[in-house]
């Protein structure tokens, strides 16, 4: 998730030397970054809950719908959607050949709490996966909606999800490379804004694999959070069999400096971007200077989306090869599928 900070005024209650009105303004600043609204409806959500921070996000996350409310989530699934989709040419009637010496995958955060044009930026995502036919995806900041609709576009894929509520991670396996075996979900204890650790047991031509998503807890505020998850993430990844490649692929919101105060890396688990020589045409996955779904006049550019690796320890290898950039050009609504870019990482099987 991006770093989306709505003004918050006065009308938060807040007054100078008032603790109890200090911490209300706090909480409602980090339910506004989390939930993309205003100030008003994070206050509203959160007075109405207590001012509990997780029993209000699930509210405003889990609310009834009002058809034609201005800002409502679309049907995705409805019949105008899918006529729309199987009017255009596709690729899945030619579909790429699949390679046993090659591995690809996805991962992006496709920014489902943004549900302007919503309908058409799925339609784009689902898109991309039918021209990359990628092994495995990742995704970040899918809602319910977004969910029900891959999983009725998306049918060649098996779609496991950390969460059904709110908004989530999923991981995608294609059902004719990857053979699903497990899976897990590692809590992050102490975030403030439903994060959690997917991890997903299978195997792609005998090879066992570990994968694994995320999205880190989001905004400068909560650095030390998400460096505390990120030492999650490492730890899990080291402590997976030494029989699988272990992948992680999400939206970290990581700073590079975040990663040095942290350690760095362990010895054994690599940062593909870096691996594969700090290409500059995919250094940056959230740029808001060449994406303007945001309308953020301020130009940022980070590398918040990222990919782990740890190669099997026997057996035949996984070698990332490429990596690339997706999601660049803009629809006709006039704006792009995500705020961020998607990545597409192509990697060798050598048996």
């Amino acid at each position: 998730m991006a770093e989306r900070r709505p003004e918050l005024g006065p009308e938060m209650g807040c007054r100078d030397g008032d603790p109890v009105g200090q911490k209300q303004h706090l909480v409602c600043e980090e339910f506004a970054s989390v939930a993309s609204c205003d100030a008003s409806v994070a206050r509203r959500y959160l007075a109405d809950n207590n001012w509990e921070m997780q029993r209000a996000l699930n509210a405003y996350f889990e609310r009834p719908v009002q058809e034609g409310a201005p800002g409502s989530c679309v049907d995705l699934t409805n019949e105008e959607t899918t006529d729309s989709i199987s009017s255009k040419p596709s690729t899945s009637e030619n579909p790429q050949q699949e390679d046993g010496s090659t591995f690809s995958l996805i991962t992006w955060n496709i920014d489902g709490l943004d549900l302007n044009n919503l309908q058409e930026r799925a339609q784009a995502v689902c898109s991309y996966l039918a021209l990359y036919s990628p092994d495995v995806v990742f995704l970040q900041e899918v809602i319910p909606p977004y969910y029900s609709y891959l999983k009725k576009r998306a049918s060649s894929y098996e779609i496991i999800t950390g969460h059904e509520e709110g908004y989530f991670t999923a991981v995608m396996l294609k059902k004719s490379r990857v053979k699903f075996k497990s899976q897990e979900i590692i809590l992050f204890p102490n975030t403030k804004m439903m994060r959690n650790l997917l991890c997903v047991h299978a195997s792609v031509l005998g090879n066992e694999l570990c994968l694994m998503t995320s999205h880190l807890e989001s905004t400068r505020g909560h650095t030390k959070e998400r460096m505390n998850q990120l030492k999650t993430v490492l730890k899990k990844m080291q402590e997976a069999p030494e029989s699988a490649s272990v992948i992680f692929a999400g939206d970290t919101n990581l700073r590079d400096q975040e990663v040095a105060k942290c350690g760095g890396l362990p010895s054994n688990i690599v940062d593909v971007w870096e691996f594969l020589g700090k290409p500059k045409h995919c250094q940056y996955t959230w740029d808001t200077q060449m994406n303007s779904n945001l309308g953020i006049p301020a130009i940022c550019k980070h590398r918040f989306d990222r990919i782990f690796f740890r190669a099997a320890a026997e057996g035949s290898h996984i070698i990332p090869q490429s990596l690339d950039l997706l999601g660049l050009e803009k629809l006709d609504c006039g704006r792009f599928p995500s705020d961020h870019w998607g990545l597409l990482c192509n990697l060798d099987i050598i048996l």
